[in-house]
């Protein structure tokens, strides 16, 4: 064997062993990636939980108002009611008196 040859063959087997190197490094990134993936999954999880537990009481909050809206409502047309019985009350008083 030349020297070229000895040359060529040392440049292979550092070559190979900078690939394996370098394969295993793309191994552990990607299992970190894995890992913060999952991360990130279950902090959108926890969010949805959280929005969901922020909307609910806002929900009835909501149900409450309209709720009250519509007793106003309801609170003002019996009034209304009254306020004419009355009316009706004193204009027959006014005739018959």
């Amino acid at each position: 064997m030349d020297s070229a040859q000895i040359i060529l063959i040392i440049v292979i087997i550092l070559l190979a062993i900078l690939l394996i190197a370098l394969g295993v490094q793309v191994f552990f990134i990607l299992k970190e990636l894995r890992k913060t993936v999952s991360k990130a999954n279950k902090v959108l999880d926890n969010t949805n939980v959280i929005t969901q537990s922020v909307s609910t009481p806002i929900s009835s909050l909501s149900s409450i108002a309209t709720g009250i809206k519509t007793g106003a409502s309801f609170i003002n047309l019996f009034k209304k009611i009254l306020s004419n019985d009355e009316d009706g009350k004193k204009k027959k008083e006014r005739r018959n008196g």
